[in-house]
């Protein structure tokens, strides 16, 4: 099987389902529901259950999260490397509108304590694995090792710069082979970065050649992926890397879905990306990024984040093609 290991969060996720995303000063009625998540598990189980063999490397409290996060990855066939801490599992709370729309408090928890060394020291998997996948609710300096080792191994790297407001460096991103922003991380990074201010809501309306430039400014050593929601993904190679794509810069059409949670679907598509470069069976890049698309558009039609994750089984029961 293919190999990826994602090194990340876990958290437990409480999520109220209302009419509308509540304001300052607001009371309003809601449904609750309680369900694993984490951008690091949300990933891992999204790249377990899309074909990978994967390990899941995160910290976890000794308390009732941390046993549920060991009881899931074991029902899913997910390796968990575990960094024990005093402190409690993560947690997050989350707003989900009729529309399927959403906003997120992050309790970081046991997260904030995963080691740089204790990662490095999963030498064994990092030695097999083909993909190195992560994101930014862990400490930034563990991200780094984790993309760090990756390359010495000869792993690709994977980094989703979310959230947007996570601190991000210029030798952070220098090693990723492979940057996955939303269009909010994606003028996050431009700001930080570049000092161009882009408002997220203009990313997606932005011609190709002009995202082309900011991409290549930002990130020029490697291909950045913009995910764009309903209007799709764009990607943006270096002129002399096209990863077997025929052009530097294109867009990727949305896939069909009836909406009913959004919550992971950014997840859910590295997640399937990671799973899809690790296999390696695909002659394109592009034809990865329609693999992940496609993948996260199915998991957006039943709600929560982690256990709303698709099959493979499934994705080829929806996608003939």
């Amino acid at each position: 099987m293919s190999r990826v290991v994602v090194v990340g969060s876990f958290n437990v996720d409480h999520v109220w389902r209302c009419d509308t995303l509540p304001v300052a000063g607001a009371t309003i009625a809601g449904r609750y529901a309680s369900g694993p998540g984490g951008k690091g598990f949300n990933q891992a189980i999204a790249a377990v259950r899309a074909g990978a063999d994967t390990t899941f490397v995160c910290a976890l409290g000794d308390d009732a999260g941390g046993r549920w996060a060991r009881d899931l990855a074991d029902a899913d066939g997910l390796t968990l490397r575990v960094q024990a801490s005093e402190e409690p599992t993560g947690t997050a709370g989350i707003y989900v509108d009729a529309h399927g729309r959403n906003t997120i408090v992050i309790g970081a928890g046991a997260n904030a304590i995963l080691s740089a060394d204790f990662t490095t020291g999963q030498a064994d998997v990092l030695a097999a694995t083909s993909v190195v996948l992560a994101q930014l609710e862990s400490p930034v300096d563990t991200v780094l090792a984790a993309l760090q080792a990756g390359r010495q191994c000869g792993a690709s790297t994977l980094l989703n710069p979310a959230p947007a407001n996570a601190a991000t460096t210029t030798e952070l991103l220098a090693h990723a082979d492979v940057i996955t922003p939303n269009e909010t991380e994606f003028a996050a990074l431009l700001a930080r970065h570049l000092g161009e201010r882009i408002s997220a809501d203009d990313v997606a309306t932005l011609d190709g050649v002009t995202l082309h430039q900011h991409c290549r400014q930002l990130f020029p050593h490697g291909t950045v992926v913009v995910t764009l929601g309903a209007t799709g993904v764009y990607v943006s190679h270096p002129e002399d890397a096209l990863r077997g794509d025929a052009r530097p810069h294109y867009r990727v059409a949305a896939e069909t879905a009836t909406v009913v949670d959004t919550t992971g679907a950014g997840d859910a598509f590295n997640g399937a990306l990671a799973a899809s470069l690790a296999e390696g069976a695909l002659p394109a890049f592009a034809d990865h990024v329609r693999f992940a698309n496609r993948y996260a558009a199915l998991s957006t039609e039943r709600p929560g984040a982690a256990l709303a994750m698709p099959s493979r089984a499934e994705l080829i029961a929806r996608y003939a093609d």
